[in-house]
């Protein structure tokens, strides 16, 4: 018994020297001296980029979820956008994974504008940050947008020459003319868009109120256009004051003999019927859209005329002329009495829509040495119609070749009594009529009445040869300026407008490949140009309204 209780006392001893010789060496031993730090550090580096990451995550679901806010509220605040506003922007959260996010949005409709406003105020769900015993991090996101028509200045200007009479131009064209007016006014506010429209063929034609506020020539009121020279297609304006050549009126087509007596020409240059005639700032549909659809086309093509009053009806010079006819027969709205706006105006846009189905061609005029004076050339302007005629004088034997009676008299017909001679006898022939008055007519006066064919062939002709007369009553007294001519200032005119920051947006409506040329480069960048045939020419005029109408992004 006592044997073993001394093994056990010597094993005892030994296990207790073996562990204190253990504990000895490892209070000797340092490598394990950092230990305990290096956990903790090793805890706080897990727990710090935890946190890291959680802020990464958020700031991508932050990135994503205003990206789609924003593309939600602009797309919720387009005026032709027919779902409401929560709809949309819930669609495009849903779309994007981030419809637990979705809060109603703020939306404000009026005629003009629509306002959207969506805000996400929330929290992200953490998850290295609770596990540091942090908490979850807010959210939150906000964007608004605005589409609306501030101040707006349209001038249309609209190709009315002969060949739109051709595969139902004409007719397409007011439809789509007539739509975008409907479009843009149901769109805009009141009193924020005026309207100006200009037919353009050979010329454009003012009306009368207008073309009094600048200073014209005065050779006859016949009609109401001017002849612009090279240098006024180089700026946007035209002065009131600076001198101004009335366009003659006449025609270089027609054959017919209108006569003093019974009326104008038919088919003049500058074509004086009220239709055709400019409409400046109105701002009513019904108006506007009357004024369309009567709208005739013939003539030939002047893109550069059209393009410069287009320009003219936008530009400050033009101010004192538009408030002046607020109060004239043309019926400008008062409201308008103080535009066309600054350039500066940073709350009005200016926009040209140019039309044409053609190419510039040639334009006419009358040369300087017959638009003022007499015109050797008298009429009678008897009751009876047998007794009006006219008479020649020529002055190299100074006598007067009568009109359809083949004779020459040392007077003009109507101013006395002509003997006539039968086969027996010779009387004296009256020559008055009841009443009479013989008259010398001026240059204008002439032209005006009676085509150029005709005094040429007829008055002319029988005495001085058809060669002869031609070549000094028709090609003597008119030119024109061609085709490079008026590319040439159509493209001055263009670039003057898109300097002044004009929106010059250009339609080509089955036009020959001269024309598409014009336009491309009248028009402010490719995308304002639009080549269409047909019955394409409304959704031309859609996509432009479209287009006006200013989608902005406002915070």
């Amino acid at each position: 018994m006592s044997v073993c209780f001394d093994k056990m006392a010597v094993a005892s001893r030994r296990a207790a020297l073996k562990a204190s010789t253990r504990i000895r060496e490892f209070r000797r031993d340092e490598s394990g001296v950092l230990l305990k730090p290096m956990i903790a550090f090793l805890l706080s580096m897990v727990a710090v980029g935890g946190i890291g990451i959680d802020l990464m995550r958020m700031e991508r679901d932050r990135t994503i979820l205003q990206y789609t806010l924003d593309r939600a509220v602009l797309a919720a605040a387009d005026l032709d956008q027919p779902l409401p506003p929560d709809v949309v922007v819930q669609d495009y959260l849903n779309k994007a994974n981030l419809s637990e996010y979705y809060q109603p949005p703020i939306a404000e409709t009026g005629i003009g504008y629509k306002r959207v406003e969506s805000t996400i105020d929330t929290t992200f769900e953490t998850q290295w940050l609770d596990f540091s015993g942090g908490q979850d991090m807010p959210l939150y996101a906000n964007s608004r947008a605005e589409e609306s028509i501030d101040g707006l200045e349209i001038s249309l200007v609209l190709d009315v020459s002969g060949s739109m009479n051709s595969n139902s131009r004409l007719y397409n064209l007011k439809n789509a003319a007539r739509d975008f007016i409907d479009t843009m006014v149901a769109n805009t506010a009141d009193n924020k868009m005026s309207v100006s429209i200009v037919p353009y063929a050979t010329q454009v034609s003012l009306p009368k109120d207008m073309l009094d506020q600048y200073n014209v020539t005065d050779e006859h009121e016949y009609s109401n256009c001017v002849n612009f020279t090279g240098t006024h297609f180089t700026s946007t304006g035209l002065s009131t004051t600076a001198s101004l050549n009335r366009t003659m009126h006449f025609t270089p087509w027609w054959s017919g003999d209108a006569r003093p007596s019974n009326g104008l020409i038919q088919y003049p240059v500058c074509d004086e019927r009220a239709h055709r005639e400019v409409m400046p700032f109105q701002k009513d549909a019904n108006r506007l859209k009357d004024f369309i659809q009567n709208l005739q086309a013939w003539g030939n093509t002047s893109i550069d005329v059209g393009m410069k009053w287009g320009t003219v009806l936008l530009d400050p010079s033009a101010q004192p002329v538009i408030s002046a006819l607020t109060s004239s027969s043309v019926n400008v709205p008062g409201v308008f009495a103080d535009r066309p706006a600054a350039y500066n105006d940073t709350e009005t846009v200016k926009v040209i829509v140019l039309m044409t189905d053609g190419q510039n061609t040639s334009q006419y005029y009358v040369e300087s040495d017959h638009r003022g004076g007499n015109a050797p050339v008298f009429y009678n302007s008897a009751a009876s119609s047998d007794k009006a005629r006219y008479s020649t004088y020529n002055p190299g034997n100074q006598r007067y070749y009568w009109d359809n009676m083949n004779r020459w008299e040392d007077h003009a017909y109507g101013q006395g009594e002509y003997r006539e001679c039968g086969y027996y006898n010779c009387w004296w022939q009256d020559e008055q009529g009841t009443p009479a008055t013989v008259t010398q007519l001026t240059h204008a006066e002439l032209f005006a009445r009676t085509s150029l064919r005709y005094v040429y062939q007829r008055l002319f002709a029988d005495w001085m040869g058809n060669s002869a007369a031609k070549n000094s009553w028709y090609y003597g007294v008119y030119d024109s300026w061609g085709t490079s001519t008026k590319n040439a200032r159509t493209k001055a005119i263009c670039d003057a407008a898109k300097a002044r920051g004009i929106v010059v947006y250009t339609i080509g409506f089955e036009a020959p490949s001269g024309g598409v040329s014009v336009l491309k480069d009248c028009a402010s960048s490719d995308a304002h140009y639009f080549d269409v045939q047909g019955l394409e020419i409304s959704d031309a005029f859609a996509s432009i309204a479209t287009s006006i109408r200013q989608l902005r992004l406002t915070q």
